[in-house]
């Protein structure tokens, strides 16, 4: 027996009321509905026959928070004349445009999806396994490297040296090379020092034009003593880990998109023009998401500093004075942190350096405090008499 449609068991209560003459109440109750549902269904019939029967959509008449068409249209111009921009982006250039309601990030991203702008496939799931790191400061930190892929009109290809500000994401660099060699990298680096000062250090990876250190021996290249002669620490990235200079990679996919490197020119000098003109773009012009939609610029120049996470307050008290099971020495910290009690070296770390520290020795085991911070905890290795010099003890007491 073939199984009736829902249209067609609407049809059968409608005619059990009409034709049969039965109660809206027995018919409801006999197709398991209420008795609004087929005085529904009645006067659906009444208004249009059979076909007025069959399912309707559910889709509401309005829906107030729907995104007007006039937002959509300005979205989808703003989309094609920049393809690289996305959803955050593209809410802050329409709150900058002044359009009221302004949509929601999520929405924007919807509305690209609808209107075929944006390949929801494409999106590639964050690594939750990446830290994010900055440094405090501007000029604290440089990360550089080299990019390739610009094709020169008579067949070669050349190179640019490239570095970014830590803090800010300011370029500071941004050296066309006919090739990567290291006299090339160095004139970039130089040309980057005169222009904007010295950074406290930089970070590259591990190629030969800024390290010698895999070298059979190792030697020091002309970058590495560049840093050197300028007091600027050289870090490295340990091999194969491109995430750790992060923001110069994100710099690199920023300059192929936004610059179309995929595009042939007339020689080095066109490349250097039209860089140098899209890299003022990108630091005084071009907002920034990792850095609150602020420009390079702004960042560079102001100088905020990052926020300070404050100290826990020492949970470890010093020893009370009148202890009799132990006595107060005092030393003074090495240049590389260590302190030595009764020929026992115990390192407390390049932080300490110099320090004068308090120590609190008993038979087994020394505490080393930097004024009422406890340092260290370490077992005691020898015997004997301690020699005092010039004990510093709690309350400022002279030991004799």
């Amino acid at each position: 027996m073939r199984e009736m449609s829902v249209s067609e068991q609407r049809y059968l209560a409608v005619l059990a009321v009409i034709r049969d003459g039965d109660t809206a109440t027995e018919v409801a109750a006999r197709f398991g509905v209420s008795r609004k549902t087929l005085h529904v269904w009645l006067s659906r019939y009444e208004a249009g026959g059979l076909e007025n029967l069959s399912d309707r959509s559910h889709r509401p008449r309005s829906c107030p928070h729907q995104m007007s068409p006039s937002v959509e249209v300005a979205l989808a111009q703003m989309r094609r004349a920049h393809p690289s921009w996305g959803p955050r982006r593209l809410v802050f250039e329409l709150a900058k445009r002044g359009v009221e309601p302004v949509p929601s990030a999520t929405g924007v991203y919807r509305a690209l999806v609808r209107l075929n702008l944006i390949d929801a496939d494409a999106r590639r799931p964050r690594d939750r396994k990446w830290k994010r790191w900055e440094r405090g400061t501007p000029m604290e930190l440089w990360q550089m490297d080299v990019v390739g892929g610009f094709v020169l009109a008579d067949g070669t290809k050349a190179k640019v040296l490239t570095g970014v500000d830590d803090h800010s994401r300011f370029c500071v660099c941004a050296h066309v090379m006919p090739r990567e060699s290291s006299r090339n990298v160095c004139d970039g680096l130089a040309g980057a020092l005169r222009r904007w000062g010295v950074p406290g250090e930089i970070l590259t990876d591990n190629g030969k034009v800024f390290t010698g250190r895999f070298s059979q021996p190792p030697v020091e290249v002309l970058f590495d003593r560049i840093c050197r002669e300028n007091a600027i620490t050289h870090l490295l990235t340990q091999p194969r880990s491109p995430t750790t200079t992060g923001k110069i990679e994100r710099f690199h996919r920023s300059l192929r998109s936004e610059f179309r490197t995929d595009r042939v020119f007339a020689d080095l000098a066109a490349v250097q023009a039209e860089l140098d003109a899209w890299v003022e773009d990108y630091n005084l012009r071009r907002p920034h998401q990792g850095i609150d939609m602020d420009t390079p610029a702004q960042r560079f120049h102001r100088g905020d500093l990052a926020v300070v996470t404050p100290l826990r307050a020492p949970t470890t008290p010093r020893p009370n004075t009148t202890r009799s099971d132990g006595t107060w020495i005092a030393r003074r910290a090495s240049k590389v942190g260590v302190v030595c009690v009764n020929w026992q070296q115990v390192c407390l770390g390049a932080a300490a350096a110099g320090s004068n520290i308090d120590v609190w020795v008993t038979d087994h085991v020394m505490q080393f405090f930097d004024g009422d911070q406890l340092l260290r905890t370490e077992q005691r290795t020898t015997t004997g008499d301690i020699r005092k010099k010039r004990a510093s003890i709690p309350n400022q007491q002279a030991i004799i």
